[in-house]
């Protein structure tokens, strides 16, 4: 039986390279985004694979939307066996520490941290219902990250928060769910090629040249995707609660 996903911030980026490898190996999809659907040509891409593809416009820091994603995603599919909360935001304009303002820090927690977390906890609880239903029942939640969560940016001190959030909601998850065997995990990428890096690549193509990775490249969407996908074909299934990291040897502490 064909497995159901749903990818928040699922149809650009990371999210969209994350569903790309999920629909290859067989999962049905729900990507959420916030962009009216008649703008939306990834679903029809995806489905390419042979599998069912819906798109969910909401906004997860809303939680109205919330709601209105979860009914249309259990209407469609019946139930939820994945939920990749991959859904984030950088701060509209990159501002020192000392400066930055409390609407930017509300608007990225909010997208970031808060959205995840309340709906985790909505279809957390749905996994509950199916697991006490169907005992063979096989689900997981996969958080996508960042170093971000350890590394300090002082430029973007609220994304960092954001992320240092959401991997201890990881944690908690990870216990609360372990008794009805939903492992929970956190991917947590280095620097990826996407739309949100755009603005900085210049940057981060001259730090690589100099050696900042043990990698001789930058990241790209496919990268995290694999590790997803893995992770939802239980590839991993003593291991909940865990990070795994995917930043090409960034992290690694070096002399």
């Amino acid at each position: 039986m064909s497995k159901n996903a749903l990818i928040t911030g699922g149809t650009r980026g990371i999210g969209l390279g994350i569903a790309k490898e999920m629909a290859r190996e067989g999962f049905n999809l729900a990507l959420n985004g916030v962009r009216e659907e008649a703008y939306i040509s990834e679903v029809s891409e995806l489905r390419a694979f042979g599998v069912d593809v819906i798109y969910c416009q909401a906004d997860i820091s809303k939680e109205k939307d919330r709601s209105s994603l979860v009914s249309k995603v259990f209407g469609h599919f019946g139930q939820l066996h994945v939920l990749i909360n991959n859904a984030g935001v950088a701060p509209a304009d990159r501002k020192d520490l000392l400066v930055t303002t409390e609407e930017s820090y509300d608007r990225v927690m909010n997208i970031n941290l808060k959205g995840p977390f309340f709906l985790t906890q909505e279809i957390a609880n749905h996994m509950v219902e199916c697991r006490k239903a169907n005992t063979k029942f096989s689900g997981c939640i996969i958080n996508i990250g960042s170093v971000s969560a350890t590394l300090v940016s002082i430029q973007r001190g609220e994304y960092c928060v954001s992320k240092a959030g959401m991997s201890m909601m990881t944690q908690l998850f990870a216990v609360r769910m372990g008794e009805f065997g939903v492992p929970v995990y956190e991917v947590r990428p280095g620097v990826i090629e996407t739309d949100m890096t755009a603005g900085v690549i210049n940057k981060y193509q001259e730090l690589r040249d100099q050696g900042l990775f043990v990698e001789q490249r930058l990241g790209v969407p496919g990268d995290i995707g694999k590790v997803v996908a893995g992770l939802a074909n239980n590839a991993f299934p003593y291991s909940t609660g865990n990070v795994i990291v995917v930043d090409g040897g960034l992290t690694i502490p070096r002399l």
